[in-house]
């Protein structure tokens, strides 16, 4: 595994230093922990923002958002009986209540 030196502002390095006393972890483990948080968050930002992007540039677009409106009207009946299958089940399961036999079987 690579190994880098890091300078810490002194209040910043105390704080890491009662952190890793308190939990019980080397305050190197504590700063990949921290360092894979927050890599993982953005990555996950730039991810919802290519999301975002690609469906502001596809409501633009007439014919895509016209596409996309009657796609998700098809899908309508087959959503909202997924919703009343798992809010059946949600019931059962704070009622106590045995669940009956899979649709799908």
């Amino acid at each position: 595994m690579p190994a880098f030196s890091l300078r810490l502002p002194q209040d910043l390095e105390r704080r890491l230093g009662e952190e890793a006393l308190h939990c019980g972890q080397p305050r190197s483990e504590l700063i990949r922990e921290a360092l894979e948080e927050l890599l993982r968050r953005r990555e996950q930002q730039r991810f919802m923002a290519g999301l975002v992007a690609a469906a502001e540039a596809l409501m633009r677009d007439p014919s895509a958002r016209a596409e996309s409106l009657d796609v998700a009207a098809d899908f309508l009946p087959a959503d909202c009986e997924a919703l009343a299958l798992a809010e059946e089940t949600t019931s059962r399961e704070l009622t106590g209540q045995p669940s009956p036999q899979p649709w799908w079987r």
